[in-house]
């Protein structure tokens, strides 16, 4: 009984989805043979497409806001790599003599003193063999030079911070009652790639360093490029 009972429901079902079917087909014929249903098809269809196409701008707006925003994202990441790490490192520190004592000096003229021990000198801008810093970044530089003077002899001391052969800053001491003075001076100045930079002594004066680290030095560093 239980059987028969399942069959005619089976049954059942199986007439309904075709009725079903070809209800759907009768619909479609009916569309097609009436131009009132098929333009509310065609309508129908003309609303599908105009949302598909809201939809496809909708997304091409958003990925030129994710291009726009990537664009500047790489653009901040280069600016921070250029306050980090990116910015050329130029600095350098020296002094006159690689050990023991004496003077430097005097000289019939003008010469560049020549600071043979050197501390650092990073980006190899100071040369040694000339005494001459030679800039190879365009930039805002800071340089600092002091001298020593032994007034035994009782000699004078007089050097000046020289850029492109026009001074900028001088230090003078002359010989008195004190047995060795000191002095310094610092100019930040901008340099164009190329531009030399040195330590001028002037003629018939002298400097003196001794071993107990009483020093002549020059020193300078990159403070920001341009």
């Amino acid at each position: 009984m239980n059987g028969i009972t399942v069959c005619l429901l089976a049954l059942c079902c199986c007439l309904s989805e075709t009725q079903a079917q070809e209800n759907n087909q009768d619909q479609k014929a009916c569309c097609l043979s009436n131009p009132g249903c098929l333009m509310k098809e065609l309508v129908s269809i003309g609303e599908k497409l105009g949302t598909m196409v809201e939809k496809q701008g909708t997304m091409g707006d958003n990925l030129r806001l994710m291009e726009t925003r990537l664009q500047t994202s790489e653009k901040e990441v280069e600016e921070l790599k250029q306050i980090i790490g990116g910015q050329p490192k130029v600095a350098f520190s020296a002094a006159l003599r690689e050990s023991g004592n004496g003077d430097t000096g005097p000289f019939h003229i003008n010469t560049p003193l020549q600071y043979k021990k050197v501390f650092s000198n990073t980006g190899n801008c100071y040369n040694p063999a000339t005494g001459i810093f030679t800039a190879t970044v365009k930039g805002m530089y800071y340089f600092r030079f002091t001298t020593m003077n032994n007034q035994a002899n009782p000699p004078s001391s007089v050097v000046s911070l020289t850029k492109n052969g026009q001074s900028l800053a001088t230090v003078w001491d002359h010989g008195s009652t004190d047995t060795n003075d000191s002095g310094s001076n610092a100019v930040v100045i901008s340099l164009e790639v190329g531009d030399n930079v040195y330590v001028e002594l002037w003629a018939k004066k002298l400097v003196y360093e001794d071993s107990n680290l009483y020093l002549t030095t020059f020193s300078g560093f990159l403070l920001f490029a341009m």
